[in-house]
This record gives C-alpha cells, structure tokens and sequence, in this order.
C-alpha cells in the first residue's frame, strides 16, 4: 500500500499523519510492508515512508523487480540506508553492496541500521562520490536529504571517483547503481565513464534540476543507455530514471 503517495496537503493526508508526529525519534519499529518488511529501522533518521514500506514506492517496486540476488549493487547517496537494507535482503548473502554517504549524522544512522538488522553483506564508506578523489565541501541543509557538494560548504568530505577506487581494486565493478546525489550527478556519471563504458550497470538516477537532467540523459545515450522513466511521467518530466543496456 502506497501510504507515502496520499498527498499531505489534503485533510486526508493531514489526519493520517497527525500520529506520526508523536512518535519518539529514537523509537524503532519494524518495517511494515515490503521486501524488508521486518527489518528495524529508527523512525526519526528519515521519512515515516521508510518503516510504513511505502517510502519511494515507485522506485522501490521496480528495485525489487530488477535487483537480482548474487549482484554488486552500488548505493550513491545512501541517506540513512533504506535502498542499502533494499539492495542488502535483494542480493542475499553471494552479493554485496557498496554504500557511501558524506554527511556524518547519515552515516551514523546507516552504520546502525546495518547493526541492527545484523547485516554482513554491506561495505560502507563516508565519502561523496564525484569525478575526482580528493576532498571537498558538503553544504548541508536543514533537511538531512538535501545535503549536496558546493564551493559555499562548510563541512569538508572526502570525495571518491569509481572509475579511481575500481582501478586501484578497492571496489569491483557493479551490476546495479543506485545514484541520489542531490546535484553532483553528471560529476559521478564522468567520473565513472570508464566502468559505465566496460560493465554497462543498470542505473537508477535520481536528477535535480532541467539542466542536470538533460546533460545525464546526452551522457548515458551517449554510451548507449537505453532510458526509461519511473513512476507515470514522461521522460522529460521525470526526476526519475533507470537506464540499461
């Protein structure tokens, strides 16, 4: 049940959140619905969609549908971990995922999602993926999903590169990405090339802006993705997409 699509603005949606807002942040509850159903989550690290199982649910759907188990599963722009546990319980224990995420209170919460649900198959790094490896600076926002790499930042980050931790084998290659970085998409794209170009991963991407839509959508055709939309809207429309080979 899609919970997280009833719209908050309507009376419906307001009446039906109105408890949320008295649950503790630190409580952990169980996720209700889904392929993690089960799993223990920290209700105050995200949205309420990620224990009600509705979070995302679109995504989420076609992740479950696509991700298959023994597969390397690249999680960029982690958050908290919802698609980390997702890709965790797809893959089994013959797969493995990569997470990284830069922002410290982020990372503190994926780390304990992980212990909490005991899961071994995980690799975790608190770093931002970009073109380079090196460092740079994070601007944080007053929401922990907002976060992006920026000139104005105050928060210094390691930045990593695939393409770099590939060659020196630190990392293999994927067979699936998953990419939400609020901004910094086509640097991970260009930053990659190399891997994208030999192991053709399916990507699910996540674009936040026009601009940044478009030169993803010339980057990937370019290398021969095929695109598709996620969710009712057109490709042009989307925020999100999945691209294959």
């Amino acid at each position: 049940m899609n919970i997280s699509g009833i719209s908050n603005k309507s009376f419906f949606g307001k009446l039906l959140r109105w408890p949320l807002n008295l649950i503790p942040p630190t409580t952990v509850l169980p996720i209700l619905q889904g392929r993690l159903k089960g799993k223990q989550w920290i209700t105050g690290s995200s949205q309420h969609g990620c224990w009600l199982g509705s979070y995302e649910y679109d995504k989420q759907i076609l992740f479950e549908q696509t991700i298959t188990e023994g597969s390397i599963v690249f999680d960029l722009g982690a958050h908290t971990g919802f698609y980390t546990l997702l890709a965790s319980t797809l893959v089994g224990s013959q797969g493995k995922v990569f997470a990284f995420e830069p922002m410290p209170t982020n990372f503190k919460y994926l780390k304990q999602h992980l212990q909490l649900n005991r899961i071994s198959n995980v690799t975790v790094m608190e770093s931002a993926v970009s073109d380079t490896t090196g460092i740079d600076y994070f601007e944080l926002n007053s929401s922990s999903f907002q976060g992006q790499l920026s000139s104005k930042g105050t928060l210094e980050v390691k930045t990593v590169s695939l393409d770099h931790l590939i060659a020196k084998g630190e990392i293999p290659k994927p067979n699936y990405i998953k990419i939400d970085v609020e901004g910094a998409e086509i640097k991970v794209l260009t930053g990659a090339k190399n891997m994208l170009m030999n192991a053709h991963p399916t990507i699910f991407l996540a674009t936040h802006s026009d601009e940044l839509h478009k030169q993803c959508l010339d980057f990937l055709t370019s290398l021969g993705y095929k695109i598709k939309p996620i969710g009712n809207k057109s490709l042009e429309e989307s925020e999100e997409i999945i691209a294959f080979y």
